[in-house]
């Protein structure tokens, strides 16, 4: 059973950045997957990134890679999005989520176990 928490959210004029903080607790992290997805009003929830856990090897949506970090601290247990160079169309609900197993896609929301209440994002043009 794990428990997730995000922040970090808020309002950024474009161009600025904001780091996204996803605080976890409830059982040993060994073995999951961390992600961060996002959601717009009208749109489907969408992989932005994911981590292992263990050996901490991470993916990105291709749209994103090179403006968005995805980080963890062990001893916290939080994972982190640093998000940078923000745009408009980065508005939306950004969420965490944990899938217990190790699986070779990243980016389907349905194989995600755990999620997280949401923060909001609002990028400002």
């Amino acid at each position: 059973q794990v428990r997730l928490v995000e922040s970090g959210g808020g309002l950024v004029q474009a161009g600025g950045s904001l780091r996204l903080s996803c605080a976890a607790s409830g059982r040993s992290f060994t073995g999951l997957t961390m992600g961060w997805f996002r959601q717009a009003p009208g749109k489907e929830r969408e992989f932005v990134a994911g981590i292992n856990w263990s050996g901490g090897s991470t993916y990105y949506a291709d749209s994103l890679k090179g403006r968005f970090t995805i980080s963890r601290d062990n001893a916290k247990n939080t994972v982190y999005l640093q998000m940078n160079s923000l745009r408009p169309e980065d508005t939306a609900v950004y969420y965490c989520a944990v899938r217990r197993t190790i699986l070779s896609s990243w980016l389907d929301a349905y194989t995600y176990d755990y999620w997280g209440q949401g923060t909001q994002v609002t990028v400002a043009s």
